[in-house]
């Protein structure tokens, strides 16, 4: 007589009785980074790390001795994929986050150029500031890691009557033009009112954005940051913003979370959010659809979606 073959084991972040549509068949375990850890960590196959929280799941990969997948609930995978088992499929959240991420990018942008920490400042105050102030419109907005957060940001940015610059590790056309490469970045940067950075952390793109880059950059230029806050060299832009001669708006920081103290936080001409990019209220729907559908897969055989390649 034939054994029953076993459940696969799927640990989940989010609530498991709460989300519709979870397919029939696994044995379900929800952990949220909080509290003890469920029963079976070595024969989980499927395991979906709380989100942010990354380092959390770290320690337990290596006990994981039957896993297969790993899907993230994050765009970013820089502080994972270095542990990720041999054999083992990592999934990033490609999809979840670009609609959140875009709407800020563009809050910064808009919020940055029309001085509106400044108005809110002097309301505080009481405090009048009229005055001109730049505008969006006709200016040139360069995106740094056009993935799909990038084409989110551009679809947001159309309306505002800007020229867009694309810019990836490679070279490729796109419906709406082309792609230059990071190579190309020497030549571009000068040409840019507004650079906003959204390129994953990798071994190339860290501390990219340097003395050398920054200094490539023409006097008034706002410098925008929704991808990790390692990409860019703290202390040179931090020289660029106390000279008065650049601006940032950084939802990401080097270190985060930004320490009490730290001299970004009074440096001139800067707005910083607390890496608020991806959550928001569209975040569950879009991160249990993904669930679902990558548990789908998985369970039929078919090949998973946002696979990141290891290198």
């Amino acid at each position: 007589m034939a054994l029953a073959k076993k459940a696969p084991k799927v640990w989940l972040s989010l609530p498991p009785d709460e989300i519709d549509g979870l397919p029939d068949g696994p044995d379900y375990s929800y952990w949220n980074g909080e509290g003890e850890l469920p029963s079976g960590i070595e024969e989980v196959e499927f395991f979906v790390p709380p989100y942010l929280k990354g380092p959390l799941a770290v320690p337990l990969l290596p006990r994981m001795r039957n896993l297969r997948v790993v899907q993230t609930l994050t765009a970013g995978v820089d502080n994972l994929l270095p542990h990720i088992p041999e054999g083992v499929t990592l999934c990033n959240a490609r999809g979840v986050h670009d609609a959140s991420t875009a709407e800020l990018t563009l809050a910064l942008i808009l919020a940055s150029l029309r001085g509106i920490p400044r108005f809110v400042r002097g309301q505080d105050t009481e405090r009048w500031y009229a005055g001109f102030y730049p505008a969006l419109a006709d200016r040139t907005v360069l995106i740094v890691g056009y993935g799909a957060i990038g084409e989110a940001i551009e679809e947001r940015l159309v309306p505002f009557e800007c020229d867009v610059v694309r810019v990836a590790r490679s070279a490729r056309a796109t419906p709406r033009g082309p792609v230059r490469s990071l190579s190309d970045l020497p030549h571009l940067l000068p040409q840019a009112d507004v650079v906003v950075l959204v390129t994953p952390l990798t071994r190339e793109t860290e501390g990219m954005v340097d003395a050398t880059f920054l200094g490539r950059l023409k006097d008034g230029a706002l410098v925008v940051n929704v991808a990790r806050g390692a990409i860019m060299d703290t202390k040179a832009l931090l020289v660029e913003l106390e000279s008065g001669r650049l601006n940032a708006a950084l939802d990401v920081t080097d270190p985060e979370p930004l320490p009490a103290g730290h001299p970004l936080w009074h440096a001139p001409n800067t707005l910083i959010s607390p890496h608020v990019g991806g959550s928001t209220s569209a975040f569950r729907p879009r991160a249990e659809r993904l669930v679902i559908a990558q548990l789908n897969r998985y369970l039929t055989g078919e090949s998973l979606e946002n696979v990141i390649v290891m290198s």
